[in-house]
């Protein structure tokens, strides 16, 4: 498998802007390999990789692979994929993207493989910001933006590798990690693991590939029982509790929405750390963040100063703009965990009310997840949603927005013909009204905030421009 790449010129990557995609581009590219790529829709990630020097092409076609010496995809694209085919016919090398990743993190002798249910992008991104302030020039994959790295993947010269491990369809068993990081194990994927003890297992799978050390949240009860059975491993738990190598106590939620907290390595108070971002999930991921960086060779004091200087990743509590005393906020969560630390740090925070606009993703999760859903969204003051964004999948199963609308009080949705495919005019013609009724209720003081890991983002600005228009700002006086 390492010599895979050898000789090879002229890489191709079919879904470029993808999140997986776009950053192994940037280290590729980085590396000094020629590469285009393609995609189905324009998007401000396109346009970046263009702005690297990359030609991509819109629309996916057998011609755009001629002249390619490796073709790269993703798990998502299909064999009957014309690129994908043209290249099986031709007979051209080809690799999918997990596949790849994993080539890459054999390069690095300090690769940290950040895995878990929740947090991956937010502690990937937290620990790149570490290394970036103190001077290390690491490498990295990471899931989301990060303006430190200039985008979500970067090449440097150190022999140091922060790698977003995502556990989907076991991509992350691809990896050879030397510090395998677990951050917690929930039910998610289920049409790929179908029981919580094949989660469990391959989460066990990975931790064993780790060359020296599993950092895992010792507060986390799968995660533990994940574990137990590794061997030959230095094990170091993180968490809240009092027999966690590294422990994090004593936190306050100050007004200007920062978090502070103590950390504790053997139980010796190291010092205080601050965070500009909300949450006490936060505080488990910067936790994890400070013990893997130590792992590397930094101090206490370096970590702090690297935390203080990380102000999110893009699309986690991403603040879209504030409008006549309205704040509009965008972020990726979408499994029933991730959107209760979400709203739950939202709460902690000095607004008046917290309006939630949820776009479901997946059918499979949807249904599978109902109730949590419900429950999970009633922390919000008003809750509105769109409808289900499939993603991978059709709608085989019947399962549509008003099953979950009808267990949430007071919710905001629009019924849709269920007769009806789902086509993209549908859906951003159920955002115009999402947007007006979202609008229509907010009030100075509120935050508005996104939930999803579609494109409900696009709603965010939607609704940010639409405050603009009935909110204009006045000018300075003179």
């Amino acid at each position: 498998m390492n010599d895979l790449l050898r000789n090879k010129k002229h890489i191709h990557m079919i879904g470029i802007g993808g999140s997986g995609m776009y950053p192994l581009a940037q280290v590729l590219h980085t590396k000094g390999y020629y590469l285009t790529g393609s995609d189905n829709n324009e998007t401000d990630t396109l346009a970046a990789v263009r702005a690297m020097g990359i030609p991509v092409m819109l629309g996916q076609r057998a011609e755009n692979i001629e002249g390619a010496d490796l073709v790269v995809y993703s798990a998502a694209i299909a064999k009957t994929n014309p690129e994908r085919a043209a290249a099986e016919a031709a007979g051209i090398a080809m690799i999918e993207r997990s596949v790849l990743l994993g080539l890459v993190s054999t390069w690095y002798h300090d690769a940290v493989c950040i895995a878990g249910t929740h947090g991956k992008t937010t502690t990937s991104s937290m620990l790149a910001q570490i290394l970036i302030t103190v001077g290390i020039d690491l490498s990295a994959v990471i899931g989301g933006k990060l303006p430190a790295l200039g985008g979500s993947g970067r090449a440097g010269q150190s022999e140091v590798f922060v790698c977003e491990a995502c556990e989907y369809v076991d991509t992350f068993l691809q990896l050879s990690p030397d510090i395998a990081v677990i951050l917690n194990i929930d039910e998610d994927h289920m049409e790929y693991f179908h029981t919580l003890d094949n989660l469990k297992e391959s989460f066990r799978k990975f931790a064993q590939s780790t060359s020296r050390i599993v950092l895992y949240n010792g507060d986390d009860a799968n995660t533990c029982d994940a574990v137990k059975t590794v061997t030959g491993k230095t094990m170091i738990r993180f968490g809240m509790g009092a027999d966690c190598e590294w422990r994090a106590d004593d936190i306050v939620h100050t007004a200007e929405g920062q978090t502070q907290f103590s950390v504790y390595h053997e139980n010796q108070l190291l010092g205080t750390a601050t965070l500009q971002v909300p949450g006490s999930h936060n505080v488990l991921n910067a936790l994890c963040a400070i013990a893997a960086a130590h792992l590397i060779g930094l101090t206490f004091a370096q970590c702090a100063d690297g935390l203080f200087a990380f102000h999110g990743a893009k699309r986690r509590f991403d603040i879209q703009g504030i409008v006549n005393g309205i704040t509009i906020a965008d972020d990726y969560a979408h499994h029933p965990a991730e959107i209760r630390a979400t709203l739950q740090a939202a709460k902690e925070m000095p607004y008046k009310r917290v309006l939630a606009v949820h776009q479901p993703f997946t059918f499979t999760r949807t249904q599978r997840l109902l109730d949590d859903f419900a429950e999970v969204l009633q922390i919000a003051d008003i809750v509105a949603l769109t409808d289900i964004m499939g993603g991978r999948e059709e709608n085989t199963i019947g399962i549509y927005t008003r099953h979950l609308a009808e267990k949430i009080p007071g919710c905001i949705w629009f019924p849709q013909d269920e007769t009806v495919p789902q086509t993209d005019a549908r859906k951003y013609a159920n955002f115009d009204v999402i947007c007006q009724a979202v609008c229509d209720r907010a009030q100075p003081g509120d935050l508005i905030i996104t939930l999803g890991c579609g494109d409900v983002n696009k709603l965010a600005h939607q609704i940010a421009d639409s405050l603009n228009t009935r909110y204009p700002s006045k000018p300075p006086s003179t």
